[in-house]
């Protein structure tokens, strides 16, 4: 693929999870969440996004989030359960993103706020329609997910170099 060839990344927040006695990483979802998974799973393939490679944190909410999402999906992509998306910061994700290999055209990250909405803002410069407005008015609930577009390497990705392309909460 050409350094030019467009790309997006799809950032999705884990679904709702229940409060519980365990370790924050071994928290279930909730039944909300797991009725909200599949649900942003359809949206992702109602909007023609062709998934490459997923990046899913260790936490076993992320892992759930993605079984009952990927379930929806007419081929499962290539997917790396990831420990450094669990807790990451936007400078860590960004890292994380600049190690995917070029023939990689569009990748998911399911991750953690506030990571993911940090990230989200930090690589849109631009935004088509109203999603950055609803973005930054809704925040980024349980199962949100945001789709930043570009053109480049996956190396060259940094603060301000896509636009959000498409912004989707489960009460849309």
């Amino acid at each position: 693929m050409s350094v030019d060839t467009p790309r997006r990344i799809v950032l999705l927040r884990h679904a709702k999870a229940e409060w519980s006695q365990d370790s924050d990483h071994e928290r279930p979802l909730a039944e909300r969440g797991r009725r909200d998974a599949p649900v942003a799973g359809r949206k992702l393939v109602d909007s023609g996004i062709n998934l490459d490679l997923a990046l899913c944190s260790t936490a076993a909410r992320t892992r759930e989030t993605w079984k009952l999402a990927v379930h929806e999906m007419p081929r499962r992509p290539r997917t790396v359960y990831e420990e450094r998306l669990y807790e990451a910061s936007p400078g860590e994700l960004i890292a994380l993103i600049n190690e995917t290999p070029d023939d990689v055209r569009d990748l998911l990250l399911i991750g953690h706020n506030p990571g993911m909405h940090a990230v989200a803002d930090a690589l849109s410069a631009a935004a088509e329609g109203d999603a950055l407005a609803r973005m930054h008015r809704g925040g980024f609930p349980t199962a949100a997910f945001a789709v930043v577009a570009f053109s480049g390497s996956w190396k060259g990705v940094e603060h301000g170099v896509g636009r959000l392309v498409e912004y989707w909460t489960p009460n849309d």
